[in-house]
């Protein structure tokens, strides 16, 4: 896992560090020193942490005036554990709001697990925006315990949103992918 980078190719476009709105403002990361962890597995270093001590994050892109943000994220999101949704939600969703943000877009590719306990967190979420919760590329095993947890109800995710290529279009672009093709499901 310390081989696998945030993706870094929007990065003329937006830099979360120099984003005064942004959590990890103002942070400097190390090529050499990896501080970052899941369980016993490292990680690279340019992964953020918002209070978890099994999932991290990088807010890839953010945009104040469409109020959308791309985040992605890796390792195991437990709130039955350590309550993972409520860091995510008071330390990087809730300052996001308040900024303005409407459509957040969570990559989901490098979540390993997902482990619900209750549903309040992601109502709430839900509640706050007038926008959408897209989960994109999420694991088998994730949308199964989605699913169970019938997160649906405040969660976009699965189906068509398992096969976006994000990596080949502009952050706009996907926003309107989803804001276009996506929510007609």
């Amino acid at each position: 896992m310390h081989n696998i980078e945030p993706y870094y190719l929007w990065r003329d476009l937006y830099i979360s560090e120099q984003d005064p709105n942004a959590l990890n403002y103002k942070n400097q990361y190390s090529e050499f020193h990896y501080t970052n962890q899941v369980y016993n597995y490292l990680l690279h270093p340019q992964w953020d942490s918002f209070g978890s001590d099994t999932l991290l994050y990088k807010m890839l892109y953010t945009d104040y005036e469409e109020q959308f943000c791309i985040i992605e994220l890796i390792g195991e999101w437990n709130d039955a554990i350590n309550n993972d949704i409520m860091f995510l939600k008071t330390e990087l969703i809730n300052p996001m709001i308040e900024c303005g943000i409407q459509n957040f877009v969570l990559i989901m590719e490098n979540v390993l697990n997902f482990h619900a306990d209750n549903d309040e967190y992601y109502q709430e979420w839900k509640e706050e925006i007038e926008g959408e919760i897209f989960l994109i590329n999420a694991l088998p095993q994730v949308i199964d315990e989605l699913n169970t947890y019938h997160l649906n109800y405040q969660l976009s995710f699965g189906g068509r949103l398992n096969d976006i290529s994000w990596r080949n279009q502009k952050p706009d672009q996907i926003l309107e992918l989803l804001e276009t093709k996506y929510l007609e499901d």
